[in-house]
């Protein structure tokens, strides 16, 4: 079973318990961080944000059933009083619990319904080479994605694609993925190696060690499929933990900037 399939599971099984991130990662036998980035690769989410909204949509249901004690229904969600629910209501709904439960009407609420994987990400993954690399650092320009909104990606390549000389001679070009939070917040750099440091530009340290290289192959278009599946199935799969480290994409002379397509590897660092 992939690995978002696993966390639903265990997450609508358990949602009247007092989840922890510990013990999600546990029952699905990944580590915090590798549940986390797989999760907000899939959606966008942090698990923790997740499960509040689930719960507070149970409990607008429960309130809009009209019988239920606001109180009652705010210590099964977990919250300790009646006044720090009602807060978590309205901001999380728009509207406060006594509301919900005089009008019985959740036609205009955003509530959240349990998720499922997305099958059509899934592709085959061939398995990973483990590969030892040594200490480097990436000269270029960054951007910070939230909540896995990578729609200012592209434009940052197109950016670094025009000042990439100002940094050294043509070479291998990387993607970085780094200070990846469990909100699904994280760093991205467009940049390569090279003695200069431009105005504007910044820098990243990528650690030495051993990862897991794997292969994209085709355009570049379909990438976040292929590391969509790395990380729900791939991983997994092959009984690897990913490291707190930086994650990167390596663009050499097998991919084509001007047509996108050709082969791009994805290295993920090992614990």
């Amino acid at each position: 079973m992939a690995l978002m399939n696993r966390l639903i599971w265990q997450i609508e099984a358990h949602l009247d318990e007092a989840l922890t991130l510990a013990d999600l990662a546990d029952r699905c036998g990944v580590n915090v961080h590798h549940m986390c980035r797989a999760f907000q690769q899939a959606t966008g989410l942090s698990i923790m944000s997740y499960i509040r909204a689930r719960r507070l949509t149970r409990a607008a249901r429960e309130m809009a059933g009209g019988e239920a004690d606001i109180l009652s229904v705010a210590l099964e969600a977990g919250y300790g009083s009646h006044e720090a629910f009602t807060r978590a209501f309205v901001a999380y709904l728009g509207v406060r619990p006594s509301d919900v439960k005089k009008t019985r009407d959740l036609s205009d609420l955003k509530l959240m319904e349990p998720l499922e994987m997305d099958k059509s990400m899934l592709v085959d993954v061939a398995e990973p080479e483990i590969r030892e690399h040594a200490p480097f650092r990436v000269v270029g320009l960054g951007t910070d994605v939230r909540g896995f909104d990578i729609s200012a990606v592209p434009g940052l390549w197109q950016s670094f694609a025009q000042r990439y000389l100002e940094i050294g001679p043509p070479g291998v070009t990387y993607g970085v993925s780094y200070d990846i939070g469990e909100a699904g917040d994280f760093h991205y750099m467009a940049g390569m190696e090279g003695p200069n440091v431009p105005d504007g530009m910044k820098t990243v340290d990528i650690p030495g060690g051993r990862y897991a290289v794997f292969t994209h192959k085709g355009g570049i278009g379909d990438l976040p499929k292929t590391i969509y599946s790395i990380w729900n199935r791939a991983l997994p799969d092959a009984g690897l933990e990913p490291a707190i480290a930086p994650e990167f994409e390596r663009y050499d002379e097998r991919f084509d900037p001007v047509t996108g397509r050709g082969e791009v590897e994805i290295w993920i660092p090992l614990s």
